[in-house]
């Protein structure tokens, strides 16, 4: 299969010159020149909608307007004429979605197609109107709603939305072809991956022929979203507010303005973009996009990492060979999984059994690298000798092997203490390191410590992985991140010992990740702090 999304194609096009009014099977004609991002607004009240339109004007000059969501959207009319009149630099969508097709207009058909019409009337330059109300409406009953639009010099979007899956989506778009609108928008629900791919296929086989949004809803359907303008989109939708705001999206998966722009920049990406994904589940507090967005950015690399919500290795394999994917951060439950699927890896990740980054070569095959190493080797080298150091390690899970293995290597004498010791035992054995039972803990004195267990987590108990009177050491590394001060943390600065956080350990796997990528040093010190301000921003 050819790659996807490979096609790039403005949706800024010079407006043509309307003819009559069109019979019902005919274009309007109208090719508008819109921004690639709509903020899409909805409100309790006309007021209170038009009063958000007001505040988003600083982030864009396109917007939605969901009169459905009101309890009776022909009262918006007005103030909107009137909002439209005072800003003749904004292009607005109106939408009136009845209950049956999803919305929560009340209202007949009829009434829809009024509201929809004074909408035009006071100046909103595209109306949405559903296909199966298309489908409904009689022969006469659409003309005339068209001549009225054609007389306001509006365009005719006309959209489909299945709330339950992505399937036949060809079909949908045969059904509002029939129409000749002007747009063409068709948004489905992802269910995995992979029914991206179904989205942007169609956005890049229809955009030369029409204006085209597609969009899968959900948190799997995020890269419908962020790689629908790059493959030929008219545009995509976005929410307004930020943080805590983002409650305002008016549909599942939505993203605010702001992450669209600033985080993933997603009006500059082009066909010659690489594309990296962040892959696990859950993801969707993962903060790799924001270190390595941030990175690719501050040494102009032209690429962009998406969060990548898997369900399965199948789907998210399908995804790298298909979009493709330039490379991949894999978290929890693959990084065992994807073993097998790689074409090569280093030394390491073999004796670990685990990998964390995957980089997709010239030939399309996958290889694979264990980063974690560096983010524990990296910290420690810079405060301590590691050859002869006495090392205790905290856990014995997948970060734990990381640590363990890689330690060995630089000649440190590791120490695992777990809470089920047999498992210590066999991971001592495996990496030729050391068991030691945890009551033996306070008996022994060790260079550091480092705690690759969750306690310290938010929500985890308990919230200390060791005794006060256990922590006879120099240093302490503690890998949860967040928060970046931890219980054990805390303690061991108390005590007036070193602290080595998991933020530094989880910045140094992804200045390792992008270092296998780009191929250029990673900028360590912007990393960690764009990483340390958002954990702070977070509390």
């Amino acid at each position: 299969m050819p790659q996807l999304i490979g096609m790039s194609r403005t949706a800024s096009i010079a407006p043509l010159a309307a003819p009559d009014p069109p019979p019902v099977s005919a274009p309007l004609g109208l090719r508008l020149r819109v921004d690639k991002l709509c903020i899409s607004l909805q409100a309790g009240s006309p007021a209170e909608l038009v009063e958000r339109a007001e505040s988003a004007l600083h982030d864009a000059k396109f917007f939605e307007f969901r009169l459905d969501a009101l309890p009776k959207p022909a009262a918006a009319i007005d103030p909107l004429r009137k909002f439209l009149a005072a800003h003749k630099d904004v292009t607005a969508l109106a939408t009136c979605r009845r209950k049956q097709l999803g919305g929560n207009f009340a209202g007949a058909l009829a009434a829809e197609l009024d509201v929809l019409t004074k909408a035009a009337e006071a100046g909103c330059a595209i109306v949405d109107l559903e296909v199966e109300s298309a489908e409904q409406a009689k022969a006469s009953q659409l003309a005339h709603f068209r001549g009225a639009l054609h007389a306001a010099g509006t365009a005719l979007l006309i959209s489909f939305h299945d709330f339950t899956r992505t399937k036949g989506l060809d079909h949908v778009a045969q059904r509002i072809e029939a129409f000749s609108p002007d747009f063409m928008k068709v948004v489905s629900t992802a269910r995995s991956l992979s029914d991206n791919l179904e989205v942007l296929r169609l956005i890049e086989n229809r955009s030369l022929s029409a204006q085209v949004v597609g969009i899968a809803m959900g948190e799997e359907g995020l890269l419908s979203r962020l790689l629908g303008p790059r493959a030929g989109a008219a545009f995509t939708f976005a929410a307004m507010g930020e943080g805590a705001e983002a409650a305002l999206a008016t549909a599942p998966g939505q993203l605010t303005m702001r992450t669209l722009r600033d985080l993933y920049r997603v009006e500059q990406l082009d066909q010659a973009t690489r594309i990296f994904g962040v892959a696990g589940n859950p993801i969707n507090h993962s903060l790799s996009p924001l270190m390595h967005n941030m990175a690719f950015r501050r040494e102009s690399v032209n690429a962009v990492m998406l969060p990548l919500k898997a369900r399965s290795l199948d789907d998210l394999l399908n995804i790298i060979r298909e979009l493709p994917l330039a490379g991949v951060a894999v978290t929890m439950p693959f990084k065992q999984e994807v073993l097998p699927h790689l074409a090569n890896m280093d030394p390491l990740t073999a004796r670990i059994g685990a990998c964390n980054t995957l980089r997709t070569g010239a030939d399309g095959k996958l290889y694979g690298f264990n980063t974690d190493v560096a983010g524990v080797v990296r910290p420690l080298q810079r405060r301590m000798r590691l050859p002869g150091a006495r090392i205790a390690v905290l856990g014995a899970g997948g970060a734990a092997r990381a640590a363990v293995f890689g330690l060995v290597e630089q000649g440190a004498e590791v120490f695992v203490i777990n809470r089920t010791h047999e498992t210590a035992v066999a991971l001592a054995r495996k990496a030729k390191a050391k068991s030691l039972k945890h009551e033996q803990l306070a008996r022994s004195r060790f260079d550091a410590i480092i705690n690759t267990t969750p306690c310290g987590m938010a929500g985890v108990k308990p919230a200390l992985p060791i005794k006060e009177d256990e922590l006879n050491t120099s240093l302490v590394f503690d890998m949860v991140y967040n928060p970046m001060e931890t219980p054990l943390i805390k303690l061991a600065q108390s005590r007036g010992i070193a602290v080595i956080t998991g933020l530094e350990m989880f910045v140094q796997q992804g200045a390792r990740q992008f270092e296998i990528w780009t191929g250029k040093p990673a900028p360590e010190a912007e990393m960690q702090r764009v990483v340390e301000l958002e954990l702070r921003r977070r509390g």
